[in-house]
């Protein structure tokens, strides 16, 4: 395995404006203590942030990324997460500083598209808010969004994506808890457009649904991009062995941990950027055993021979990685 020593170099910003965005949504403004300009980002770009409790937890970049003074995360507060969001909701404050990394992309905006079609599910509209916001009043390509939500009330920037200018590209949809109200995204994914790229970010089963109709598509048309990282745990999980073949070491994968924590927790790294099945950068390939295939890449000829090791794990006992 090529070791690499894992490392996030990381800034100290200072959280300058919290406010609201909707309910149980808040906006963190971030900039440097004195004011200078931020590394640049490009549209779907992320950074890690290192909130009160300790926590590094990645979040999306949701202004324009013409806007160099700042970084701005909108943070959905989820009481049945893994504590990220509790915190930077009932410990942040402004003025507080958050260590945050250089922004990185595992969600980029094709720059040559015909068009684009974006499909956000709550909080997953923040990385399709700065493509949105990097168009400017001159689109490259005409474009149009679909954004589920739940409610009004919980549906954040709904102002500004509900102006008049923007009544024909943006499509809001709130199911307020009913299954029977739920869009139907096959009249927007039935039909196959030449050059048009689709975005998706939201739940994993607006995703999968997503995934599921647009078969007929091109894969290198479709996009996904997930705010849940790798490691939830499943009722079938178990205990697995990985064996990396270029250097024979062997390591158990427990429940609850993906193979690329393992493989940090003991000095290495494999090139990662998601880190929850949506990017590709962490495709490995798989000399032996049965994986459990947990991303949203993988063509289906391609899963007995490779595996992404942020997310998935293993059906048989061990996993032979070419690593």
């Amino acid at each position: 395995m090529d070791i690499q020593i894992h490392t996030d170099t990381q800034m100290p910003l200072r959280i300058v404006r919290i406010h609201d965005a909707a309910e149980g949504i808040r906006s963190f403004h971030l900039q440097q203590s004195d004011g200078t300009e931020l590394p640049p980002f490009s549209p779907g770009s992320h950074v890690k942030v290192q909130v009160p409790n300790g926590m590094l937890r990645k979040y999306s970049l949701c202004n324009d990324p013409s806007d160099r003074h700042q970084y701005v995360i909108t943070v959905k507060r989820d009481g049945h997460g893994r504590g990220g969001s509790i915190s930077l909701f009932d410990e942040a404050r402004e003025g507080d500083v958050l260590p945050t990394s250089i922004p990185d992309n595992a969600f980029p905006l094709v720059d040559n598209a015909k068009g684009y079609l974006f499909i956000a599910g709550g909080i997953g509209i923040t990385p399709i808010l700065s493509m949105i916001r990097s168009f400017g009043e001159l689109p490259p390509a005409p474009w149009k969004l679909v954004y589920l939500t739940h409610s009004p009330e919980t549906t954040a920037f709904l102002d500004e994506l509900s102006t008049p200018e923007l009544k024909k590209q943006v499509r809001v949809h709130h199911t307020h808890g009913d299954s029977a109200n739920e869009f139907d995204l096959w009249t927007a994914l039935e039909r196959p457009l030449p050059g048009t790229h689709v975005y998706c970010c939201g739940p994993r089963r607006l995703m999968d649904e997503v995934r599921d109709m647009t078969g007929h598509w091109s894969p290198h048309q479709i996009h996904f991009e997930s705010f849940a990282e790798g490691g939830q745990k499943r009722p079938e999980d178990k205990p697995f062995t990985v064996t990396l073949a270029r250097s024979e070491r062997r390591f158990e994968v427990p429940v609850g941990k993906t193979i690329l924590e393992v493989l940090r927790e003991h000095g290495g790294n494999a090139p990662s950027s998601c880190e929850s099945g949506t990017c590709g950068t962490c495709r490995t390939k798989l000399l032996e055993g049965e994986a459990d295939h947990r991303d949203m890449v993988l063509l289906p000829e391609e899963m007995a021979g490779q595996i992404m090791i942020c997310v998935s794990r293993a059906k048989s006992d061990e996993l032979v990685l070419d690593l």
